[in-house]
């Protein structure tokens, strides 16, 4: 696996639970910092910054955004596997998604520390803001 540049994002995230049919709160958009929405049959799952919960949610909060720095091209693969089997081996849970351009993990507040250690030791670079 190649050497990777992980960002530690600032500020809190949380992740939210609304029904399936319920429409996307355009008030999610407004804080800085990243927002991912998916819809599935059975639920509105919405990331974003604990700023911008929608109101009526399920919510679980306390996450900070780790971010692969710099695209990644299709053709790489791994990636997501390596970073995750780094942080189980720590003992560090993880919620993951991937955008276009790079991969994305977010880890419980508590757990930073540990997964910057786990990330570290494993050869990789960790930026922190």
């Amino acid at each position: 696996m190649k050497r990777l540049v992980v960002e530690v994002r600032p500020g809190d995230y949380a992740i939210a639970r609304l029904a399936a049919d319920a429409p996307v709160p355009a008030d999610v958009f407004e804080a800085p910092g990243l927002v991912s929405v998916t819809r599935t049959p059975d639920e509105l799952s919405i990331v974003c910054p604990t700023t911008s919960v929608p109101a009526g949610a399920d919510v679980v909060e306390g996450w900070r955004l780790l971010t692969v720095r710099d695209p990644l091209e299709f053709t790489l693969t791994g990636i997501m596997a390596a970073l995750s089997g780094e942080l189980a081996a720590a003992g560090v849970g993880l919620f993951a998604l991937s955008t276009h351009d790079t991969d994305h993990l977010l880890v419980r507040a508590s757990d930073l520390g540990r997964a910057v250690r786990a990330l570290t030791e494993s050869g990789h670079e960790v930026a922190t803001p």
